[in-house]
């Protein structure tokens, strides 16, 4: 453990701050920067250039899972992703997967990834969780309530922060069930997944009760709707999504203070800072 308790991931690096996941969108219709790294060779650029402005780790997905998307059919998603995690791995990256289906996870620690992040945290494919522990790499389980199209309405909670902790211990408990290492489970509290702002926002301020699960915790706002909505002004309403990076670094400062693993961010400079004086501040203690 490190001095805030962020814990190990066994099969991954170790490092003695939060640690930041730069994403790559190999997707025409991300939310965030759909279409800017479709090509492969423009991903695998992008990915070193996340790596070079301070990413630890480099998150490759094909399938866009903001609210209302709908699903890419399973041989464009290998197709999309495989290309790029072999491209970024060959270059001595540490890459993760972020997909919802088995085969395409297989694929891509097949091809170099040492990561699977799968939005679902297994329950989209069934499949899932046999084919981790098949090829026994770490595995992400976030806090999912089904599929984009319809998840908002799914945003129902009396406690969120109680709900939330509850049904990623279940989610937890049914992986290592299913033949996954516990000391290979990261958590993920999934904002924005079937969660309005004032969720996201409750979740965020209670991050020391989710790390009580006693796994890596994952936070992952980087440019999500309730970043706009707290930058909402007036009749201009929330800004673009890629004007919301200094938010997102904000959270990161937070998220690092309250010992998470790792932060997953589409701009990596400003957060690599903000990770970094948050762990010169816990030195100054």
């Amino acid at each position: 453990m490190h001095e805030r308790g962020r814990g190990t991931v066994r099969g991954l690096p170790e490092w003695d701050r939060c640690a930041v996941m730069g994403v790559v969108n190999v997707t025409p219709d991300s939310f965030s920067d759909g279409g800017r790294w479709f090509d492969t060779t423009a991903a695998v650029k992008h990915g070193l250039d996340l790596v070079a402005a301070g990413a630890d780790l480099v998150d490759v997905g094909g399938e866009s899972t903001r609210p209302g998307a709908t699903r890419v059919d399973e041989d464009e998603e290998q197709r999309r992703v495989v290309p790029v995690v072999r491209g970024l791995a060959s270059e001595g990256i540490t890459v993760s997967v972020d997909t919802m289906r088995a085969s395409v996870a297989a694929r891509a620690v097949a091809a170099g990834a040492t990561l699977v992040n799968d939005v679902s945290g297994g329950l989209a494919d069934p499949r899932m969780i046999p084919a981790v522990a098949d090829v026994d790499v770490p595995f992400v389980v976030m806090h999912w309530r089904g599929f984009s199209e319809d998840m908002n309405s799914r945003a129902v909670y009396g406690d969120v922060v109680a709900e939330v902790l509850a049904e990623l211990r279940e989610r937890m408990d049914a992986v290592v069930d299913g033949g996954v290492s516990a000391e290979r489970i990261v958590i993920d509290p999934g904002l924005g997944f079937a969660k309005h702002a004032e969720h996201d926002l409750a979740l965020v301020a209670h991050l020391a009760q989710l790390r009580t699960l006693g796994r890596p915790l994952l936070v992952a706002a980087s440019r999500k709707r309730f970043l706009g909505r707290v930058l909402a002004e007036g009749a201009a309403g929330p800004p673009p999504a890629r004007e919301r990076d200094a938010a997102t670094a904000a959270v990161s400062a937070i998220a690092a203070h309250e010992g998470a693993w790792a932060v997953r961010v589409h701009e990596v400079r400003a957060t690599a800072d903000a990770v970094r004086v948050a762990r010169a501040v816990e030195g100054a203690l």
